[in-house]
């Protein structure tokens, strides 16, 4: 399995199984998936919902028992997967956008809510402080904005550390060998993660009032951001 030449063929090539692969890839997967609508203010209704690099839907499938009568943005550069979001959701009230996130105008004011899940690590650090002040004024005030992802800075003692064990865990999985292969050259090649004080800095730098970690092992990591 080699990776592909952009970004979006490689999630198209990754949809097929995105939801096994990804539980036997990424340490925690579900229970970070759980932590976007677990973590929500109790009193949080909202009717506009962004899924920021929405993947297959398992986000979007979420929100929608929590949230079923709001309007849904899907937002993905990969055909492939918003194909299957299509097949997914017949019926919901939902938009589908094909679209880079440095492709896509953000309405100002405009979503209740916006969730991102693994899917900022693709942003670097330049990118993540040019898009969260977007996100921010993208949202109503009282708006969210929540996240799940891989949070450490690249260059940094810790993620050669957190190499070791995830290549541990992934191939438990597939022996093998090929998928880890596969994933360290991806990660090498498209993902740009950041560590959390430093996201947390910029999303506060963009405006936002309060950032929040409510989940964590290691740094795998949910928060959430409030407008």
């Amino acid at each position: 399995m080699k990776i592909k030449e952009t970004l979006s063929a490689e999630f198209d090539q990754f949809s097929n199984h995105y939801t096994e692969d990804m539980i036997r890839i990424v340490p925690h997967y579900l229970r970070l998936l759980s932590s976007l609508t677990d973590n929500l203010p109790a009193d949080f209704s909202p009717t506009r919902i962004l899924d920021l690099g929405c993947g297959n839907g398992n986000v979007t499938a979420l929100l929608l028992k929590k949230f079923p009568g709001a309007k849904y943005v899907l937002l993905d550069a990969s055909p492939d997967m918003l194909e299957l979001c299509r097949g997914r959701f017949p019926g919901e009230n939902i938009t589908y956008v094909r679209s880079y996130f440095r492709d896509y105008t953000f309405p100002e004011d405009y979503f209740d809510l916006i969730t991102a899940c693994f899917s900022l690590h693709h942003c670097d650090s330049t990118e993540k402080q040019w898009i969260f002040p977007l996100l921010y004024a993208a949202l109503k005030q009282g708006g969210v904005f929540t996240c799940s992802d891989l949070m450490v800075e690249r260059n940094s003692p810790e993620h050669k550390a957190l190499i070791g064990d995830w290549e541990a865990f992934v191939n438990a999985s597939y022996p093998d060998g090929e998928k880890w292969a596969w994933l360290a050259e991806h990660h090498e090649v498209y993902d740009r993660p950041d560590a959390y004080a430093d996201q947390k800095s910029w999303l506060l730098d963009a405006g936002f009032s309060y950032v929040d970690a409510r989940w964590r092992e290691d740094h795998w990591m949910h928060f959430i951001a409030g407008k």
